[in-house]
């Protein structure tokens, strides 16, 4: 028929869950897009790709993630599962007043003032770090930016946050990339196997970890939660503490090294926006936003309706189970004129990359912060810095990373007193 649009929404849903269509997910958000903002794409199962929806269902009341009953429907035997178990009894995956309880309990980590005054240790780390790829790319050796850079800087501040020993931080790579497999919106029964052992590692790391809080408190933040633990096992109980410790380590670094990850790419592809960037550090925080608008290190969210509602003109009825695409949002052209373009100077970008609402990410302001204070100091202590091979992309859609990222550091530029911006000019907005 004239005007229909050629691939219908389950074919474009079956190509995005495709290794191929999980790598590049841009083009087939556009197939998506062309049947509507909001589209179904099986009995009770929709499709969200417009801005303005996606907000909207994030914030509405009606709509929640999915809880034990459903889990029982959907996914019998999933408390079997040591990865579907754990991230079902976080923050993550409940919703209130369950949620907003535990959501409580960490956010005294994560106020503005906290996050205000941790950036000096993350300017320190991120220091170290490329003091680290100035050795290790010595004499034109290729680096990768995401074992050097992109994963170190937020699993050291992360860690820090929660009173992890610095030895054991490498350990968590390989834990937390193995249990993110479950938050793919499909999974295999082998590729569930292996979220299981990433999330058995985990239970058992963080299991020693609340002991030795137990006989020794310290100032951090596994601390705060076990001692809430010990006084009222109603404010959070032994299977909550251990998932909320999982995620908060989990989603401390998990997005903010793909952000990096993606950002830098972002970076090196527009050299004279990343210039900018290097003359005037303090129009960091427009850039930040455009780089998780351009590039989302998360792609989507689900949510399950409650109630009766219509957003972009379709009735999504009760028990609807519904596909957030944050990725297809934030490049939505009813929101971002020219979308596929990257562009720093954007007003009032806003993205959808950390969700709205209940459960907007608690870590947000300190991922900002970690990538406002990384990309100047790159661009300014490496101006030499240059993709050294193909990037290789992870094969996931919901955490949109690169599994490696070779660059060449280049050399060290000599010591300069950055300029403030020249009278008059007006940055990217925050």
């Amino acid at each position: 028929m004239p005007g229909r649009p050629p691939v219908d929404p389950a074919d474009a849903l079956a190509l995005l869950m495709s290794p191929a269509g999980r790598v590049d997910p841009y083009p087939t958000y556009e197939r998506l897009r062309a049947h509507g903002p909001v589209v179904q794409a099986g009995p009770v199962f929709y499709v969200v790709t417009g801005y303005a929806e996606a907000d909207a269902i994030l914030r509405d009341a009606r709509f929640g993630v999915m809880d034990d009953a459903l889990r029982d429907q959907f996914m019998p035997g999933w408390r079997e599962s040591p990865a579907v178990l754990s991230i079902s009894r976080s923050m993550l995956r409940t919703n209130p007043p369950d949620h907003s309880r535990m959501r409580r309990l960490a956010a005294g980590a994560f106020t503005p003032r906290r996050i205000a005054a941790m950036r000096g240790v993350v300017e320190a780390q991120a220091d170290a770090l490329i003091d680290g790829m100035l050795a290790a790319g010595r004499g034109g050796a290729p680096v990768d930016f995401m074992a050097a850079f992109a994963y170190p800087l937020p699993v050291g501040v992360i860690c820090a946050l929660l009173g992890v020993p610095a030895a054991d931080r490498p350990l968590f790579r390989r834990w937390a990339t193995d249990l993110t497999g479950v938050l793919e919106p499909e999974i295999t029964p082998d590729e569930l196997a292996v979220a299981d052992r990433g999330a058995a590692e985990l239970r058992a790391y963080f299991s020693e970890l609340v002991a030795a809080r137990r006989r020794v408190p310290a100032d951090d933040l596994t601390t705060a939660l076990v001692q809430a633990h010990d006084a009222d096992g109603e404010r959070l109980s032994g299977d909550e503490l251990l998932a909320n410790l999982i995620v908060l380590l989990v989603a401390g670094f998990e997005t903010t090294t793909n952000l990096l990850g993606n950002g830098l790419v972002a970076l090196l592809g527009h050299p004279a926006a990343a210039a900018a960037l290097r003359e005037h550090p303090e129009f960091a925080p427009g850039y930040i936003d455009e780089l998780l608008r351009y590039d989302s290190p998360v792609q989507l969210t689900s949510r399950m309706s409650t109630a009766p509602s219509r957003h972009g003109g379709v009735d999504l009825p009760p028990e609807s189970w519904i596909i957030v695409m944050l990725g297809a949002a934030n490049r939505d052209p009813g929101r971002f004129p020219e979308p596929a373009r990257f562009d720093p100077w954007r007003p009032q970008v806003h993205p959808l990359s950390f969700g709205a609402g209940p459960h907007y990410c608690l870590g947000a302001a300190l991922a900002r912060l970690e990538a406002q204070v990384a990309f100047p100091l790159l661009l300014r202590r490496l101006p030499e810095l240059a993709l050294a091979g193909r990037p290789e992309r992870r094969v996931r859609l919901t955490l949109r990373g690169f599994a490696t990222l070779p660059v060449a550091p280049g050399r060290e530029a000599a010591p300069v007193t950055v300029a403030g911006p020249p009278p008059g000019a007006a940055g990217p907005t925050p």
